[in-house]
């Protein structure tokens, strides 16, 4: 039988503490950042009860782990982020079967997408995902190219630019860590200012160690997993 982490009450009162305190110092309403729980390596059953907490976004990385939660928990009226790097011969089934999609950072995966939702869903929340270090083998476009692809995904169907994400190069200080969360959300205001329209209301950046200073420099998701799971099974 499976055995939940008992802590998982307390860890969520934690983190949505911490995001509170956070708000609360840099002028804003707690109600301006979203929780989304990362899933990843986690089993079902423990999505399942931090529901039953009140969390109400999940974000998974890798889409075979994913699409059996999805289908497990559809009648829990959840949003589903997908967080991970897309692959081409993936987009199918995650136009299909999440909301929101973090990690667009090329036009080919952005057409793939608007070419795959059903014309009978809502639009597909999309992100481009941003590059902001010089670090090989990560996915993300740089500030340069960013322009170009958000007026690219604005003229596909199916498809709703709400913003930018970022992982960005892991930092212990505080103030390292808000100085690329900083630039992360100039880029995002530089886009805004291009492209005019609809706003951009999204900075999905801040993570379980860095979401104070995440916040601080604007994040509307924070997303979290080891804070409010505990370490993954065999991590």
């Amino acid at each position: 039988m499976l055995i939940l982490p008992q802590n998982l009450p307390d860890n969520v009162r934690a983190v949505r503490a911490r995001i509170a305190a956070a708000a609360a110092q840099h002028g804003r309403n707690v109600d301006s950042v979203t929780l989304l729980a990362v899933g990843k390596g986690q089993p079902v059953e423990a999505l399942g009860a931090m529901a039953t907490l009140g969390v109400r976004d999940f974000g998974e990385n890798y889409l075979q782990e994913a699409l059996p939660k999805v289908a497990a928990l559809r009648d829990r009226g959840l949003t589903w982020h997908f967080i991970g790097q897309v692959q081409s011969n993936k987009t199918r089934e995650i136009a299909l079967n999440f909301d929101w999609v973090h990690t667009v950072d090329r036009a080919r995966i952005a057409h793939r997408l608007a070419e795959q939702r059903s014309p009978h869903a809502s639009p597909l929340q999309v992100c481009i995902q941003l590059r902001l270090g010089d670090e090989p083998g990560k996915g993300g476009i740089d500030a340069a190219g960013a322009a170009a692809l958000a007026a690219e995904i604005r003229a596909l169907p199916r498809l709703a630019l709400r913003g930018v994400m970022c992982v960005p190069p892991p930092e212990d200080e505080p103030a390292a860590q808000r100085r690329w969360f900083a630039a992360a959300r100039r880029i995002r205001d530089d886009l805004q200012a291009r492209l005019g329209g609809a706003p951009l209301d999204t900075l999905s950046m801040g993570m379980s160690g860095d979401l104070e200073a995440a916040i601080a420099e604007g994040a509307t998701v924070v997303r979290v997993g080891t804070a409010l799971f505990g370490p993954r099974p065999g991590a």
